[in-house]
């Protein structure tokens, strides 16, 4: 059995310097399809009908709103695999989730 130095504890077990680089790793894609659904979310929340006859319009804030949906989505589930749970808290989800909410109801509401 190795262990560290000063905490008894075996390497490799995924604490220490193991949890912070695994940390390092889960982040890149967090934070990516948090980026994701932060330009749909503003281009769903920013596209403005010219009138009620403007069915481009409406299609873009259709499709902006399902796609940072679909990023947040995908944010949640990465996030609900209990590996990542152990090492990630509700913080580097949460922005994602309410990026997506904010799209849902945008969609929901059609412009």
């Amino acid at each position: 059995m190795t262990t560290n130095d000063s905490s008894g504890t075996r390497a490799g077990d995924g604490t220490g310097e193991d949890r912070g680089c695994l940390r390092a790793v889960l982040a890149v894609p967090l934070v990516l399809l948090t980026l994701v659904a932060g330009y749909f979310c503003y281009l769903a929340v920013t596209i403005r009908p010219s009138g009620s006859w403007d069915d481009d319009a409406y299609a873009g804030i259709s499709l902006a709103g399902a796609l940072a949906v679909g990023a947040a989505g995908a944010v949640a589930a990465l996030w609900l695999a209990p590996s990542v749970r152990r090492v990630m808290g509700w913080g580097w989800a949460a922005p994602a989730l309410v990026l997506g909410v904010v799209a849902a109801v945008r969609w929901g509401t059609g412009g």
